[in-house]
């Protein structure tokens, strides 16, 4: 072969070498950089117009739960002939149910990969149970229903929230964590709307107590929501066939999450069985610690399922008491929307959550050191509002449980199942920190809070600590190897 040609093909080999070796565009395949960011706002378009839903099955949720509280304002407990700390049970059983069965059903969601069939199915479930509280005649009815009421409803946040978590970059998790959890906040505005609705009109009607309608309408109407979500809601990038999405949208949904993680979802980071999703998450002490900050908040929050009765010691009647109740928790979805779209957003941005939290746990003690202090009408009533707004708070905590544990997907669905399961317990002990003979000022019961608040506080400042320890052994080890891009920091 002449040296010529050899020296020609020579030159072409290396260039096509060093051709080779040259990093490619990531977004070649996505048209390049401009089109793949039109390509991602329509997709996350999309997903915000489907995952809205979410919200509005987050609102029937809590109603279903709550509706106990305003129930008794109408003969509740006198109809079925409760006793002493019957109620509290009532209000208590549903928690053990939900505890019982959030970390399966997580795993088993994560395992289907069929979350617009799965969670609609327990939602028509809980309504049919709802309705049937209805037609109970006595405590141990009263007691069966709650019970698999909360069996069911136990589905569906920890699974909402894995949903999300799916599909959702970390920096983007805050903001929607932030919105979904808007339902639970607004469904006590509602929820309090439309029981002084009916409780007000359909005393006697088809010879049915007030308070009967209340289950029968609020479970009709849970009924009907859930059969327009199975054709709403989204599946995972995973599973999610035809519908709505290309393969196009399909591929950068899960190639957005492999360069959130730096690797992807199920392939690169799925080890082991079924089971090793939970083994790993009971394995990591950050799970049961977060466990423990949200129990001592969640019996914080526990004047939530008390807040028509909270309401009623100004001296109002019935259908007033209800009114009043919606007020402060309209102000508190409007101020958790707020921290949704700015602090929240900011908080993604810049890493920080603990503040966020914190100064929203810090007000709700201020309202709660407001009730103890003063029996006067508007003073107590502005501190309802100071309570109600520790929820936005709660809300950017979530998002830090799930920032917390991005990969493997079985661990993070575990984990977030685990957290808020255990949290509930907060539910259970807080239906006994209310009762009747401490009314009507509640001074012990607020005292409660205030601990329990504070203890929050301390446990979210001690794991912010630890993680900006990490992160800053993660800093040193990279500096060590010379790497020039950073890679997974937790968030604190």
């Amino acid at each position: 072969m002449p040296s010529s040609q050899r020296s020609l093909e020579s030159g072409s080999l290396k260039g096509a070498v060093q051709e080779k070796r040259e990093p490619l565009d990531p977004d070649l395949e996505f048209g390049g950089r401009e089109a793949r960011r039109k390509l991602e706002r329509r997709l996350l378009w999309m997903l915000d117009l489907r995952m809205s839903i979410l919200v509005f099955i987050y609102i029937l949720n809590y109603i279903d739960r709550n509706n106990a509280g305003a129930a008794r304002l109408r003969g509740f407990e006198a109809d079925l002939g409760l006793k002493k700390q019957e109620f509290a049970t009532l209000l208590s059983i549903l928690y053990v149910g939900y505890i019982l069965m959030q970390i399966p059903s997580n795993m088993f969601l994560n395992y289907i990969g069929k979350p617009s069939l799965y969670l609609p199915a327990c939602m028509i479930i809980w309504g049919t149970i709802s309705t049937l509280t209805g037609i109970t005649e006595n405590f141990v009815g009263a007691l069966l229903t709650r019970f698999f009421l909360g069996f069911m409803e136990a589905a569906f946040f920890p699974g909402a929230l894995f949903l999300i978590s799916k599909w959702y970059k970390r920096s983007e998790l805050g903001l929607r964590t932030a919105i979904l959890y808007c339902g639970n906040i607004i469904s006590n505005a509602f929820g309090a709307l439309i029981a002084s609705g009916i409780l007000d009109g359909m005393q006697g009607k088809l010879g049915h107590s007030a308070w009967r309608w209340l289950f029968y309408i609020e479970g009709a109407l849970t009924i009907f929501v859930a059969i327009v979500a199975i054709f709403v809601l989204p599946d995972f990038p995973t599973t999610t066939r035809g519908r709505w999405l290309s393969d196009e949208e399909r591929h950068l949904a899960m190639r957005r999450m492999e360069e959130d993680a730096g690797v992807g979802d199920e392939t690169e980071t799925e080890v082991g069985g079924h089971a090793a999703g939970l083994i790993m998450a009971i394995k990591d002490w950050k799970v049961w610690w977060f466990s423990l900050a949200m129990t001592s908040q969640v019996v914080a929050l526990s004047f939530n399922a008390y807040f028509p009765t909270l309401s009623a010691t100004m001296g109002f009647n019935t259908t007033v008491t209800l009114l009043l109740c919606a007020p402060p928790f309209v102000f508190t979805a409007i101020l958790a929307f707020l921290v949704s779209r700015v602090f929240c957003s900011h908080s993604d941005k810049t890493g920080e959550r603990f503040y966020h939290i914190t100064i929203s746990y810090a007000v709700g003690i201020v309202g709660f050191i407001i009730a103890i202090c003063t029996m006067n009408t508007a003073a107590r009533y502005v501190s309802l509002f100071l309570m109600a707004q520790s929820y936005a708070g709660f809300v950017v905590m979530y998002a830090w449980i799930s920032n917390t544990f991005p990969r493997p997907p079985s661990k993070r669905a575990v984990a977030l199942a685990l957290v808020n399961a255990f949290s509930q317990l907060g539910n259970v002990a807080g239906s006994y920190v209310w009762p009747t003979p401490w009314g009507p000022t509640y001074r012990n019961s607020y005292a409660i809070c205030i601990a329990t608040s504070g203890c929050a506080i301390v446990m979210c400042y001690v794991l912010k600590l630890h993680l900006h320890a990490v992160n800053r052994r993660l800093d040193k080890e990279e500096q060590e190897r010379g790497m020039t891009e950073k890679g997974f920091r937790y968030l604190t």
